[in-house]
């Protein structure tokens, strides 16, 4: 008897499965780590709206993104990078031909319970609470991440605006490499469990989940549009296209970008997600993560866009 009953189980299963609508969508969105939190709850609206989607999301640098549909030839419908130069440099035009700025952020550090020091330090000491025996900071990969590459500029501003000679040498100096990490929410662990006493970070990122930071300056936190000149004093160069290309990442406000890439097998349907994200139900959950909404979000290549973005977005060169 026993063995009846399993046999008649499996074969319901067998049927189940059978006859299982295969008439689902599957989306796929390639986005920068910090934008996990926000793109979750994209992700469940944009379902619930439309019942027969699958949102499938893959979290990673904004650099190490594009080099999956560069180098790795993998497909996606939706491409979003916490810098829109990503885009720009690594996916066009040959994978994309256009990009929309649609949210921005800026730099804190990042630090909780266990951080050593966590009373003493403010916005005009960190970097010698930092410098201190025994600290441990760290940040993202530059190659990786745009935060990575984002924390060196900040170092460099922050030698300028303090006065400090030297103070990025040392900053680089004291920091092992042990303690860069692929992408910017990859160090959240560390700082949480104390092997890590501060991470350099989006403030997003940071309230997102409800770590305690500090505000830098903004003359040097990369997140005022009134402070682009001074923020050209900072370069980083990273590779380019290929390992053997090069280029040059100026200081300058951040400016997330999404796309539709050109190899995506669901265009339509990404087209119709990047809507959703700028609509006004998408701006509010970006607005609630902590995002700043660039409203209405604006492209340089305005008239190559979808006709359906052309309508919430505006031309910006």
């Amino acid at each position: 008897m026993k063995a009846l009953v399993i046999i008649v189980v499996f074969i319901q299963l067998m049927f189940a499965v059978g006859c299982r609508d295969r008439s689902v969508t599957e989306i796929t969105v390639f986005h920068a780590g910090s934008l996990a939190k926000p793109f979750k709850d994209i992700k469940d609206a944009f379902e619930k709206e439309n019942p027969r989607v699958r949102v499938l999301l893959e979290a990673a640098g904004s650099r190490a993104s594009a080099r999956k549909i560069t180098d790795l030839k993998r497909n996606a419908d939706v491409m979003a990078s916490a810098d829109e130069h990503v885009i720009r440099t690594l996916l066009m035009p040959e994978y994309t031909g256009w990009a929309i700025r649609f949210v921005t952020n800026e730099m804190v550090l990042m630090f909780s319970e266990k951080s050593k020091y966590r009373k003493e330090i403010t916005k005009e000491n960190w970097f010698e609470i930092l410098l201190r025996d025994g600290v441990n900071y760290g940040h993202s990969e530059p190659e990786l991440d745009p935060c990575g590459y984002r924390t060196l500029l900040v170092w460099q501003l922050a030698q300028i605006y303090y006065n400090e000679k030297g103070l990025y040498e040392k900053l680089d100096a004291k920091r092992p490499r042990k303690h860069i990490r692929p992408k910017e929410t990859d160090l959240l662990s560390l700082v949480e469990f104390g092997e890590l006493d501060y991470v350099f970070m989006y403030r997003s990122v940071a309230k997102q989940h409800d770590f305690e930071f500090i505000e830098l300056p903004k003359e040097i936190n990369l997140g005022s549009a009134n402070h682009s000149e001074f923020y050209r004093n900072a370069t980083v160069t990273l590779s380019g296209r290929t390992p053997h290309d090069k280029i040059e990442i100026n200081g300058e406000p951040m400016i997330y970008g999404i796309t539709v890439p050109k190899n995506g097998s669901q265009r339509e349907w990404g087209i119709k997600l990047v809507e959703f994200i700028l609509s006004p139900a998408g701006q509010k959950i970006m607005a609630d993560n902590g995002h700043p909404v660039i409203d209405p979000a604006e492209s340089s290549d305005f008239d190559k866009l979808p006709e359906k973005l052309k309508k919430l977005s505006v031309e910006k060169l």
